[in-house]
């Protein structure tokens, strides 16, 4: 039976904060650039954008839009990718169309509430995977198959990993453990779709432990991306998912008729120049976080009486703990006297587990001006 969505956690607490504070200190996506700065990447970028026709676009996206998004993967065409108004987009339409009341879906957790939500309003019964701090917040291989039923029909995994910055181990046939590719391996035994939330590939600090994307290992999983978070920027609202799944695709495409239809012409225009740019973009990101996660290994080393962390593998955010107190008291007080926002652990918990998270917090590191944010975080200590 379908349910009213419930609010999302999240995204409510940002509009209570995110546009009204100094230092957003809990961000996941990376600095943002100007539309100068990105027609700046090519010489006649400017006048092409000028003259770009403002009439409706194709409803999968431009081709030569999803002629660059494929690029970004080993197996994938243009006809595999379909491009949605930024990444919730895609997760919205992909629940509806792989999933029925009644079906049983497995989520990585803690998770961006949408991942689990949407399975939920639809009818569906929702098991949370859970990753804990005392395992560095991997996930167990073996209590996945533990969790399978006979009417399991999606498994949701996120890596990099929002909020932890866990990046899952490739592994291979000898792996023992919990690893990307054993995950595939499990999904296609069982006729399970995989759907992947990959929104912060391209951003690991070593590219050497880079995940395939499980569309190019698995025909029937499905991939997410989006610019917002490696490539920083989130105001072009532009995502996709890659996959070989025709019918998912289709469907998918059917229902984008009911949301957006198509994309904005800017948005695509400017999307496919700084996908042309792609790797420079995340080089810059990638520069600024490498900068300031070493001010944050010497805060945490230096406050290792308040905070406990497991230092990330990959994007922009962390989720460290507060070893006394309640975090969500301790993000209160520091927005409400510093103008400084983390984000609570509880924005993340799910209702199996109410206080699971309780003592966490996310914290984003991916801007210019984290240095700034952290001086006040320490005043504030």
């Amino acid at each position: 039976m379908q349910q009213l969505l419930s609010p999302f956690k999240l995204e409510r607490y940002f509009a209570q904060y995110e546009f009204h504070v100094q230092y957003t200190l809990c961000s996941s996506d990376c600095e943002a650039v100007t539309i100068h700065d990105l027609l700046e990447l090519e010489p006649d970028a400017r006048a092409r954008f000028e003259q770009h026709w403002l009439g409706y676009t194709e409803s999968p996206g431009a081709p030569t839009l999803r002629a660059e998004i494929a690029k970004i993967y080993q197996t994938i065409q243009p006809e595999h990718v379909l491009v949605h108004t930024g990444a919730e987009e895609a997760i919205f339409l992909f629940m509806h169309a792989a999933l029925c009341a009644g079906d049983h879906v497995i989520v990585h957790a803690p998770c961006y509430q949408s991942l689990t939500e949407v399975a939920a309003s639809i009818g569906c019964q929702v098991s949370p995977w859970r990753a804990r701090e005392e395992n560095r917040w991997a996930l167990d291989v073996d209590e996945l198959r533990g969790m399978l039923r006979p009417n399991t029909r999606v498994i949701v995994v996120n890596t990099p990993h929002n909020p932890t910055g866990w990046l899952m181990p490739r592994g291979d046939s000898s792996f023992l453990g919990t690893s990307f590719l054993r995950v595939n391996e499990i999904a296609r035994e069982r006729n399970i779709i995989l759907f992947s939330d990959e929104v912060y590939r391209e951003s690991e600090y070593d590219a050497a432990l880079r995940l395939p994307a499980a569309c190019d290992v698995n025909d029937s999983a499905v991939s997410l991306g989006v610019l917002s978070k490696t490539y920083g920027l989130p105001g072009l609202r532009i995502g996709w998912i890659a996959t070989h799944n025709t019918p998912v695709y289709e469907r998918m495409a059917a229902l984008k008729d009911y949301t957006t239809i198509c994309n904005g012409a800017p948005s695509e225009f400017l999307a496919e120049l700084a996908l042309r740019h792609r790797e420079k973009l995340a080089q810059r990101n990638l520069e600024i976080i490498a900068r300031n996660l070493r001010l944050l290994d010497a805060f945490f080393a230096e406050n290792a009486n308040r905070f406990s962390w497991v230092r990330p593998q990959a994007g922009p955010i962390a989720f460290p703990k507060l070893l006394q107190g309640s975090a969500n008291d301790f993000c209160h007080a520091l927005v409400t006297q510093q103008g400084v926002l983390l984000l609570p652990g509880r924005l993340f918990d799910d209702d199996a587990q109410p206080m699971h998270l309780e003592n966490y917090f996310r914290i984003g590191f991916g801007r210019k001006n984290m240095p700034e944010a952290l001086t006040r975080l320490e005043g504030f200590l």
